[in-house]
């Protein structure tokens, strides 16, 4: 089964995503915003693992969401999203390939 990796634990109720994956949470509670270079190093980190089938839940603040996602796609040349409906309080799945993009990029 995949891994949903949460980009911070919040008060937010993430349990209708467990059943896309074991929930991770890749930070928990308040984090500097201008801490980026800290956010990738730990990041880089815990996605080191990660297989392409995994997803991202995106949460919390925008740069982290970013790094996350970059590191994803670095290591899988894939992405695979979870964002949160609010008006069903669902996630909807959206699926990426960049693997053509970064072939022609690596030439």
């Amino acid at each position: 089964m995949p891994t949903v990796y949460v980009i911070n634990r919040s008060v937010h109720d993430f349990s209708k995503a467990e059943k896309f994956g074991q929930l991770i949470y890749l930070s928990n509670g308040a984090i500097n915003k201008y801490a980026t270079s800290k956010m990738a190093r730990k990041f880089e980190e815990m996605l080191q693992d990660s297989a392409e089938e995994d997803y991202i839940l995106i949460t919390s603040l925008t740069v982290m969401n970013i790094i996350a996602c970059s590191i994803f796609v670095c290591i899988h040349k894939k992405l695979n999203l979870l964002i949160h409906d609010t008006n069903n309080n669902t996630y909807i799945e959206r699926r990426l390939d960049f693997t053509d993009i970064m072939e022609a990029l690596n030439g």
